[in-house]
């Protein structure tokens, strides 16, 4: 087990690299002409050389690549470019915002996938065709779109919930969890619908199984072999695409946080990008990845214990 946790944190240090290096050439790249986008198309030339050269952007980009990683491998992403403050302050300080409905919307997924998923591939019938309907359903509906129709019926007609706005839990639990319910199902909706079709695939394909068969047949009760061994086999896929959806619903939460007004990573990538506040967008860029990259680590360290055959495949 140790050496497949090695293997994997290996590999997530050279993706972390590779997608840190790649994003860092990409916007960085611009050298000069992103002094000028932030002073603006009437700046005089002396005035981008001098302040490309206050941020270092007269430099060679391997010089400026080299001095980026030597700061972020401590920790320093450097400063914002508008506000002066250290980049990691401001990613950390948003960060939790878009946690808390990441990590919120993938446990109602989790929920919702595993159980209806479930009772759809044992008890098929009109089960099974209804998960298939709302799945279709929930892949359709953009999720910008089921947030408006919330927004619409259970903030402005019915005033339950607040219709923009986050209150963090330290100041008022009771407001957090108002203020991110509406966020959180809107996220959770299609990534619902597609982990509990995967489920379901999963489970059916484990109950086809000969050994299925043999433990039927050797009497033992349809709850323990349900829960003592087809959902033990059919995990591994299950969280393969948990893994996926979490990268989906951090994708997702950039429209839902513009959607509801709330100020999280997604939120800061997009006003830094439109400022061409370039420390800013590379700092998200690669925290994101950093979260990503452990999720799927902490995936796979589950996979291999509850499989030991995800082990020995890798």
């Amino acid at each position: 087990m140790v050496i497949f946790i090695i293997k994997r944190l290996l590999i997530g240090t050279v993706l972390l690299l590779g997608v840190s290096t790649v994003t860092f050439l990409l916007i960085y790249s611009g050298g000069p002409d992103i002094a000028e986008q932030i002073l603006g198309g009437d700046a005089s030339p002396e005035d981008v050389a001098a302040k490309a050269a206050q941020l270092g952007l007269d430099r060679p980009l391997w010089q400026q690549y080299l001095s980026w990683l030597s700061g972020a491998v401590r920790g320093d992403f450097g400063v914002s470019w508008y506000t002066s403050q250290p980049v990691l302050t401001t990613i950390v300080q948003r960060l939790s915002v878009t946690l808390s409905l990441v990590l919120l919307a993938i446990a109602l997924v989790t929920m919702f996938a595993v159980s209806v998923g479930v009772l759809a591939a044992v008890k098929r019938g009109w089960i099974d065709s209804a998960l298939q309907f709302v799945s279709v359903l929930g892949l359709a509906l953009p999720s910008f779109w089921i947030a408006l129709v919330l927004v619409l019926v259970f903030a402005i007609t019915l005033a339950w919930f607040p219709a923009t706005g986050y209150v963090p839990f330290t100041a008022s639990p009771t407001g957090w969890l108002a203020s991110v319910i509406l966020p959180v199902i809107a996220l959770s909706i299609a990534a619902s619908s597609a982990t509990a079709q995967q489920v379901r695939s999963a489970v059916i394909g484990v109950l086809e199984q000969d050994y299925v068969r043999t433990l039927r047949a050797r009497g033992l009760s349809a709850r323990r072999v349900l829960w003592g061994h087809v959902l033990r086999n059919a995990a591994p896929p299950g969280l393969t695409v948990l893994s996926l959806q979490f990268i989906s619903l951090v994708g997702g939460a950039v429209i839902i946080e513009r959607v509801y007004a709330i100020n999280g990573m997604g939120s800061l990538a997009v006003d830094s990008t439109l400022k061409s506040d370039i420390p800013i967008v590379v700092g998200v860029m690669v925290t994101m990845t950093v979260v990503v990259v452990v999720v799927n680590l902490l995936i796979d360290i589950v996979n291999g214990f509850i499989n030991p055959k995800v082990r020995i495949a890798s």
